[in-house]
């Protein structure tokens, strides 16, 4: 007979359960400390590519924003590193120089927006909203004293565009960058409110406040795009899938910093797991799940497009090729740059892992030249 010992059942399992709940309390840092982050991008057919005078016109945005003080010397480093006219010289690598200008401004003026609005009301966003469509509508008259900046940075912005951007782009433009702004408030509004948006609500609400159907409609400067064309339902859908998976991508990216930083309730990361009630890495998946559905529905909406004769199907073929090359540029940009992930963007777009940032607290009570812009590097330090 064996000398071995045997444990009762009881006991037996006690220990088993006991050696368990260990190795999970020693794993737990891992799982609740690493964020991994899905490769949604990994089929897409699109390669990176760059505008060849992006440095130069880089410098020549910059300077010319730098002019406005926007920010404080801290802040403005931050939105340096965010490195926004990188963005425009990868979603648009063909353009030439005085187009690419626009879109290097446009990102800029998009940020500014976005960073003076974040910190305010409903009702102070919807003046500052007026001010920047005014300046829009009528880009020659100048801005009253002591009126925020937005409105002089838009008006800048839009009369050095309209020199060389074509009549029908300009008719898109005002459109769609007023449906942006319009969407500014409505999220304006949310956080007035408290609100937990739907996922269907969400993705409607995002569609505009993304700033995706402006940006796109810089492809067709050079362009004189019908707008049976350019509103073609066909056209229209393909452009929609694009916006959707820029959202998804976007939110993806950004949601560490958000988290952090208290302002991720306008994400679609964290609104899965408030829906589904689900932990951090079941969301991204269901993200990443659905990036895949709208990918194919952009793949089949490329063989119904109609055809309106060789010029305007060798204009379309041209903006299509750009809405493709919108999200290989969205993603490429959010590991390039240091909005996102700091100086660790290009090896967290390899390893696909990145540290969960610690909450930190923003003061919320700076407005406009004195707003806050947290630099991800120095959030990471506090780890």
């Amino acid at each position: 007979m064996s000398n071995q010992t045997i444990l009762p059942e009881n006991h037996l399992t006690h220990l088993i359960h006991q050696t368990i709940y260990s190795l999970i309390l020693i794993s737990m840092p891992a799982i609740l400390d690493i964020l991994t982050l899905p490769d949604t991008m990994a089929a897409w057919p699109w390669p990176r590519t760059i505008n060849p005078y992006y440095e130069e016109v880089k410098a020549a945005s910059n300077a010319w924003f730098r002019t406005f003080k926007a920010f404080n010397p801290d802040s403005q480093r931050a939105f340096d590193k965010c490195d926004f006219c990188r963005l425009a010289a990868l979603a648009y690598p063909t353009m030439a120089k005085e187009h690419l200008r626009t879109g290097c401004d446009l990102m800029n003026l998009f940020f500014v927006i976005d960073e003076y609005t974040d910190v305010e009301d409903a009702t102070t966003c919807r003046e500052m909203v007026d001010i920047v469509i005014d300046a829009l509508h009528d880009p020659h008259k100048p801005r009253p004293q002591g009126e925020v900046l937005l409105g002089e940075v838009a008006r800048q912005f839009w009369a050095l565009a309209i020199k060389t951007a074509s009549p029908s782009s300009q008719r898109h433009f005002l459109e769609s960058f007023t449906a942006y702004l319009e969407s500014v408030v409505a999220q304006a509004v949310d956080r007035d409110n408290d609100t937990v948006r739907t996922i269907e609500s969400y993705m409607e609400t995002r569609r505009e406040n993304i700033g995706s159907r402006p940006s796109f409609v810089l492809l067709e400067l050079s362009m004189n795009l019908p707008d049976n064309v350019f509103y073609d339902p066909a056209i229209v859908e393909l452009s929609t899938c694009i916006t959707d998976l820029l959202i998804l991508d976007n939110d993806i990216a950004s949601y560490n910093k958000e988290q952090a930083t208290g302002d991720d309730r306008h994400n679609i990361v964290t609104l899965a797991m408030h829906h589904f009630g689900c932990n951090v890495t079941e969301a991204m998946e269901w993200v990443a799940q659905y990036h895949t559905e709208i990918e194919g529905n952009f793949m089949d909406g490329l063989k119904k497009i109609p055809t309106w004769g060789p010029e305007i199907d060798r204009q379309i073929i041209e903006y299509i090729d750009g809405l493709g090359n919108w999200l290989r540029a969205n993603d490429c940009w959010s590991f390039e740059s240091g909005r996102y992930f700091g100086s660790k963007g290009p090896e967290v777009q390899i390893t696909r892992r990145v540290p969960l940032m610690p909450k930190v607290q923003r003061n919320d009570s700076l407005r406009r030249e004195d707003v806050v812009i947290p630099m991800v590097d120095r959030i990471t330090e506090f780890r």
